[in-house]
């Protein structure tokens, strides 16, 4: 695989001012003695508005790259940019600040708390961003009609099918307008209608609410749907549809 020409493809892209810029990044870890290198002098440009699918082998440093993306891994070396501002020079408050207003995180998992219903889930982001309760319950409410689910606000998790409890992530995603949604395999333990589903609600999300997209799959036909999809290999990003 060529390493400089089909890489620097993949990351300079042409169009929108961008929006988060991945540059020169490394990661490393350690392992009973052993260096892992995971991510390789990675360079990355999201344009504002864009839907990125990262495609690649299992246990490849898809999740890791996500994670660095979104400031919850701090990178061996580089630096990763959220419209021009360096992420990692935040001191801790002003980090979590911005993971809390300006990202939302789709996970596999949904992780919803399982003794509260759909909206109280929905609303735990601007809860934490300190929304009066009122005005928290009332954008959960309309963030929850959006994504199809406002006659099931009082169901809890356990009376939720796998697609909406996925549906209710995806709203606590988005319940503060976040500018970017990373996703890591979320729709990896849904049937195949259901993620068709899911897949068509990312679509909506970007189209009608503007919402740029980072997403982490294995799934083909969320792939080819994306604007542009990357492949992780060796620690760089190829473009999958030109090829190395």
């Amino acid at each position: 695989m060529n390493d400089g020409s089909a890489a620097a493809r993949a990351v300079q892209p042409a169009g929108n001012k961008p929006l988060i810029e991945a540059r020169g990044i490394v990661k490393d870890f350690h392992d009973a003695g052993r260096e892992i290198h995971v991510l390789r002098d990675l360079d990355l440009t999201v344009p504002a508005g864009e839907e990125i699918a990262i495609v690649g082998q299992s246990g490849v440093g898809k999740s890791t790259l996500l994670y660095v993306l979104g400031s919850m891994e701090t990178p061996t070396a580089g630096k990763v940019f959220f419209e021009g501002q360096d992420l990692f020079a935040l001191d801790p408050v002003a980090l979590a600040e911005f993971r809390n207003r300006r990202l939302g995180f789709v996970f596999q998992f949904h992780y919803l708390l399982a003794d509260f219903d759909a909206l109280e889930n929905t609303m735990m982001p601007a809860l934490i961003a300190r929304m009066p309760d009122p005005q928290a319950r009332v954008r959960a409410k309309e963030v929850l009609e959006f994504v199809g689910l406002g006659d099931k606000l009082h169901r809890r998790p356990a009376e939720l099918s796998g697609g909406e409890q996925q549906r209710v992530a995806v709203a606590r995603a988005v319940v503060l307008h976040p500018r970017l949604v990373l996703a890591d395999e979320p729709t990896g333990n849904l049937d195949p209608h259901t993620a068709d589903e899911v897949h068509e609600l990312f679509h909506v999300l970007n189209r009608d609410l503007g919402i740029t997209l980072v997403v982490a799959t294995h799934n083909e036909r969320l792939m080819k749907r994306m604007s542009r999809a990357l492949r992780l290999h060796d620690g760089k990003l190829y473009d999958e549809r030109q090829g190395p």
